[in-house]
């Protein structure tokens, strides 16, 4: 029921891809974003990992050549977070409390950002990363989650939800659910 409250426009990404290694950069560079926020759990790394491998390394690095600034808003605890974004060189926001507007308000605080500053970010779940970031105006670009045997039990309700969302997206804005192949999504 949660689900029939949220307003549609808040709950539609505005672009969806498979993993962040499908994402163009260089486009996202030209449409003026000049600020990531990403996600971790499932977004960079699956839950049960917690060390970054070279992939990721990469990623960030490639990230970072198109002159992006990046950081990790995650609402994972601190040492985590802390542990995975020293190893990889960036600012994390833990605990962020998505998709409540808290974490990511931090975030812009400590990059020196404001609500309108193009900013996109990049998250697997649509009842957190999605909801929050549309909410706060940013573009948001969902991805697949990377394994779901090892998420949490509330992270496990949050998908069912999330599956009546795109259930409601199909229904109330079939252009979109086509357009974003939300119908591929699990």
């Amino acid at each position: 029921m949660l689900e029939l409250f949220l307003k549609l426009k808040h709950v539609i990404p505005d672009d969806y891809v498979k993993t962040v290694y499908d994402i163009s950069w260089a486009d996202i560079k030209l449409t003026g974003i000049k600020t990531v926020f990403i996600d971790l759990d499932n977004t960079l790394i699956p839950y049960d990992v917690s060390i970054p491998n070279q992939d990721i390394e990469q990623l960030i690095s490639s990230i970072q050549s198109f002159g992006l600034q990046v950081i990790i808003v995650s609402n994972n605890r601190g040492t985590r977070v802390a542990t995975f974004s020293q190893m990889v060189g960036l600012d994390y926001i833990s605990s962020a409390k998505k998709p409540t507007q808290i974490g990511f308000r931090k975030a812009e605080k400590r990059l020196g950002l404001h609500r309108g500053d193009q900013i996109l970010l990049v998250g697997d779940q649509i009842m957190t990363d999605v909801l929050g970031g549309k909410r706060r105006g940013y573009k948001v670009i969902l991805v697949d989650p990377i394994n779901l045997s090892s998420e949490k039990w509330f992270t496990k309700m949050n998908r069912r939800l999330e599956k009546k969302v795109i259930k409601r997206i199909k229904r109330e804005d079939f252009e979109s659910y086509q357009r974003l192949h939300l119908h591929e999504k699990r």
